[in-house]
């Protein structure tokens, strides 16, 4: 492996540990709860309709709200680095 693919790597993992909290909060899962007329507004709505009224616990827009409000947990924090230094990887050998 080269110097590239090394640098790669290292940009995607800490690119993606770095990017998911602010991405989260600009589509809408803030440390206050679901901003109001955002994408996640919307989701939780049609996850809303979905379950006849209410949220479930597990589901998409509650793990991705618990991210925003509570902040990621060490084994995201590691799955997002894993990721996105395979993504790295990936565009190293591309290049």
């Amino acid at each position: 492996m080269g110097l590239l693919t090394y640098v790669a790597v290292a940009a995607g993992a800490g690119g993606a540990v770095i990017s998911a909290p602010i991405v989260l909060g600009a589509i809408g899962f803030t440390s206050a709860g679901i901003a109001a007329g955002s994408y996640a507004a919307s989701m939780m709505s049609a996850a809303a309709v979905a379950n006849g009224g209410g949220v479930a616990a597990g589901s998409v827009v509650a793990v991705l709200q618990s991210a925003g409000m509570a902040g990621l947990s060490t084994a995201t924090t590691a799955a997002l680095a894993s990721a996105g230094g395979t993504a790295g990887g990936l565009v190293a050998l591309l290049i």
